[in-house]
């Protein structure tokens, strides 16, 4: 049974969906590599689902100000994770293959994000926030 209700609105957000597919696609590639680097993969991996947490988190908080500082701490932990893959990628723990599927994910979940506050910062300027539940 879905349970919606207006503060679970963030699940319509193309981005929070990509930040999602980007956590399961790097739990899925990353989970195996050898216990000497398994904090630096649990770093990697808490990167990737901080960004579809602080999505969410910053959505209900509703308000815009709120919404805009929990969305650009997302955006730092996706340059934390870029970091994290990059660095995988270049010390050979990952194929080419991987850093390939993980990096477009990443890119178009970056972009997303970056439009969405952008978006956001658009709002907050002409004044187009609604804070109410009125929706």
């Amino acid at each position: 049974m879905e349970r919606k209700n207006i503060n679970r609105g963030f699940k319509q957000l193309r981005v929070w969906n990509g930040a999602i597919e980007l956590y399961v696609l790097t739990c899925k590639l990353l989970t195996e590599f050898p216990f000497e680097l398994k904090k630096t993969v649990a770093n990697c991996i808490d990167a990737s689902h901080s960004i579809s947490r602080n999505i969410a988190e910053g959505y209900s908080r509703r308000s815009i100000k709120e919404y805009l500082n929990f969305l650009n701490i997302a955006l730092g932990s996706s340059g934390e994770y870029h970091s994290c893959i990059f660095s995988f990628h270049k010390a050979n723990q990952i194929t080419n293959e991987e850093f390939e599927q993980l990096d477009k994910l990443h890119y178009k979940t970056e972009n997303e994000l970056i439009h969405l506050i952008k978006s956001l910062q658009k709002k907050m300027k002409e004044g187009n926030w609604e804070v109410t539940f009125n929706n």
